[in-house]
């Protein structure tokens, strides 16, 4: 069982259910050393080292390991899996997986801060409608 901080669609806990399969308990939680930008055309951001910045998201909590294949199908090819280390409202630290934009497809990535409240008003319903299928992502076969 792993955590994985998430800082986009996948804060919204019916999306991050659909895609692993199951509900995980969850909590706030912040990442130091990046930003959350908008990429050009989606509802969803990338996020991408800064050293003074900071991303504030949720930390889901013992992910099941079936999770994990569904969620590196989901995330594609323009993300890579990368452990850190997450605050914790209370100031303690947690280890966790996350999905980092890669540097190949940093030219997607607009300039400016993704804003989560604005997706959830207007970029939520665009999203689960362009990625309906996500709630029937398998481990294994073709992405």
């Amino acid at each position: 069982m792993q955590h994985c901080f998430t800082y986009g669609s996948l804060m919204c806990e019916d999306i991050m259910a659909a895609v692993c399969g199951a509900r995980s308990r969850f909590v706030a939680a912040s990442l130091d050393g990046y930003r959350r930008q908008p990429v050009c055309g989606q509802a969803y951001p990338g996020m991408v080292p800064a050293a003074e910045a900071c991303v504030a998201g949720v930390l889901y909590l013992d992910l099941p390991a079936s999770a994990w294949l569904r969620l590196d199908r989901f995330e594609g090819e323009e993300y890579e899996r990368r452990q850190v280390v997450v605050q914790l409202p209370d100031g303690r630290t947690e280890i966790a997986w996350t999905y980092v934009f890669r540097p190949e497809y940093a030219v997607r990535l607009v300039d400016g801060e993704w804003d989560f409240e604005r997706f959830l008003h207007t970029g939520k319903a665009r999203f689960t409608a362009q990625y309906f299928g996500f709630d029937a992502l398998e481990g294994d076969g073709p992405a």
